[in-house]
């Protein structure tokens, strides 16, 4: 990778994050802490507005925005092919804001590019076991919560076929079992409970803080799964 192109993908990663470490840009772009450094110099000396907070990391001053830009045609193979993927592994909510997402940076691609991307998008075929279809439209209200960190309240319905009425708090979300599940504090339970998407409904954002402010990452809770990672 040339110069300028490793000083675009350190920007492209800059925006990308809320705060980036030197050491995270060193080991994305297999160079030292000492050419990340000088980096970043280049990119500030050419007008790109960054800042720095310690033990956070560098980032981009609010309100700088980096104009439009071209794909390749490996990159728009890339997001062409991962479609399909969303198709098959997540909920209708999360396949239309991809498509819509896909079909702005389909926009913007020359002519000759759309017409590529119209043909391999034809040609790119996928059969999902019926064990893999979420037939339900949870994952983007669900997502949202997470990142607000705002209670959920839900109808779930457990192995024995009852419904009860919950509130909890999202920490996050886990694809196994060929399911998604969301890990939530229940406030019924009054402990970190695993709940399978499927299962859940009449989902609402409550849109009020979470009252536990000491929750896990969602990673230490994996270990409890009965899946090996």
């Amino acid at each position: 990778m040339n110069r300028i192109d490793r000083l675009f993908g350190i920007l492209t990663l800059l925006q990308s994050r809320k705060y980036v470490l030197a050491e995270k840009i060193a080991d994305k772009f297999k160079i030292s802490i000492r050419t990340v450094y000088r980096d970043l110099k280049a990119l500030s000396e050419s007008g790109i507005p960054l800042s720095f907070e310690p033990n956070k990391g560098y980032f981009v001053v609010q309100g700088y925005f980096l104009p439009p830009i071209s794909l390749s045609t490996e990159e728009a193979n890339a997001l062409l092919l991962m479609e399909s993927m969303v198709y098959g592994f997540t909920d209708k909510s999360i396949q239309k804001h991809y498509t819509d997402a896909l079909n702005k940076i389909k926009s913007i691609l020359p002519t000759s590019q759309k017409e590529k991307a119209e043909f391999l998008t034809n040609n790119i075929k996928y059969q999902v076991p019926a064990r893999l279809k979420q037939d339900y439209e949870h994952l983007a209200i669900l997502q949202k919560t997470i990142a607000s960190k705002t209670v959920i309240s839900f109808a779930y319905k457990n192995n024995k076929e009852e419904i009860s009425k919950r509130q909890a708090e999202p920490i996050g979300l886990i694809f196994y079992a060929f399911g998604w599940h969301v890990i939530a504090w229940c406030y019924k339970r009054n402990e970190y409970r695993d709940f399978n998407v499927s299962r859940m409904s009449d989902i609402e954002d409550t849109f009020q803080v979470f009252k536990k402010n000491d929750h896990i990452e969602v990673s230490d809770y994996m270990p409890q799964l009965p899946v090996n990672y």
